[in-house]
């Protein structure tokens, strides 16, 4: 019989010490620290660019990724140095406070090319999986729980090592890119709307919006004001924009990137439309359309040769359809796996 009065994410049996890697394995191992980015970012590109990966890890993503207010480095990142102080290999477990109806921790990390196939990915993932079963239950949170990993396609090897710890497929994504040298679509005209530049003045208002948008998504939650500043490192003011109705209600916006590190790696420069959403009641008006080639144009004034975004390929809104009318084409996929608790 199951006790209800029992937060599910404490039922989870949290471990009472999280396991670190055998010293056996060649590597010295410590927390990370706001100083390291450098050195992860360039153990990142590394792994990137050994598995062929159309994208490079910048230093302003890992520096933004180490430094959110609700992260205790000290407990949740574990670095794998070498005898010269190099990192070798690299974990991080993270949460999502303003989770309400899952509570999850999102766990990632890489292994240097010339120091995989000794086990230490697995023993990466070991570590992983216990902190998150740690955080979870810290949360508090009488909610379903889940640990949760994004691993891209084209390299099935690490899918192995997280399904052979338990993890399992559970969604899959698009990342879907258009020709910018191609006809771009007309911004079609919609009566009470009007497209306008993103503003600071406006930036909560998109928050809370999509923070509405995305009620209905799967694996979608609110985001704190925390969360969403914590998530600016490639953010494109430029090349984001609103739309507000006749009351200046934010009803759809777009939110874009500027991922310049990638652009040597994918052979072209790209503008990427990182978040896109429309209110349920302005959707089926076009309103969508009108933001995106508003954003193709933005990106095209600016040199950039592809629009470029992802797409849950089961998204409730038709999405993927969408973007397919628009001339997107699929450019390369990944996978969630999770553990379910």
């Amino acid at each position: 019989m199951t006790d209800t009065t029992t937060p599910l994410a404490v039922r989870a049996a949290p471990p009472a010490q999280v396991p670190v890697p055998d010293p056996g394995l060649g590597l010295t191992w410590r927390p990370a620290t706001l100083q390291d980015a450098a050195a992860l970012a360039a153990l990142n590109v590394r792994s990137e660019e050994a598995d062929g990966l159309p994208y490079r890890t910048s230093v302003a993503e890992v520096a933004e990724e180490l430094a959110g207010q609700w992260r205790d480095l000290s407990l949740d990142t574990l670095v794998g140095v070498d005898a010269d102080g190099t990192p070798r290999a690299y974990a991080h477990v993270d949460t999502a406070p303003g989770d309400e109806r899952v509570v999850r921790a999102f766990v990632s990390g890489t292994v240097d090319p010339a120091w995989r196939g000794r086990g230490i990915g697995a023993a990466l993932v070991a570590w992983s999986q216990a902190r998150a079963r740690q955080l979870l239950a810290a949360s508090g949170k009488e909610l379903p729980a889940r640990i949760a990993t994004y691993a891209d396609d084209s390299v099935p090897e690490v899918a192995c090592v997280f399904e052979a710890a338990g993890f399992a497929p559970i969604r899959y994504y698009t990342h879907m890119r258009r020709p910018l040298d191609a006809p771009l679509p007309d911004v079609p005209r919609i009566e009470g709307l009007r497209v306008v530049p993103w503003s600071s003045e406006l930036d909560d208002a998109v928050r809370l919006a999509h923070n509405e948008v995305f009620a209905d998504h799967w694996g979608s939650e609110p985001r704190t004001p925390e969360q969403w500043h914590a998530a600016r490192a490639m953010f494109a003011p430029a090349w984001s924009f609103v739309a507000l109705d006749d009351a200046d209600r934010v009803v759809a916006y777009a939110v874009s990137g500027r991922y310049e590190e990638d652009w040597p790696a994918a052979g072209y420069p790209s503008g990427y439309t990182e978040l896109l959403g429309v209110r349920r009641e302005w959707r089926g008006r076009r309103v969508a359309v009108a933001l995106l080639a508003t954003v193709m144009r933005a990106y095209q004034a600016d040199g950039m040769a592809y629009a470029e975004l992802e797409v849950d390929t089961e998204n409730p809104s038709g999405a993927h359809g969408l973007y397919a009318a628009l001339g997107y084409e699929v450019a390369h996929s990944s996978t969630m796996l999770t553990i379910e608790l």
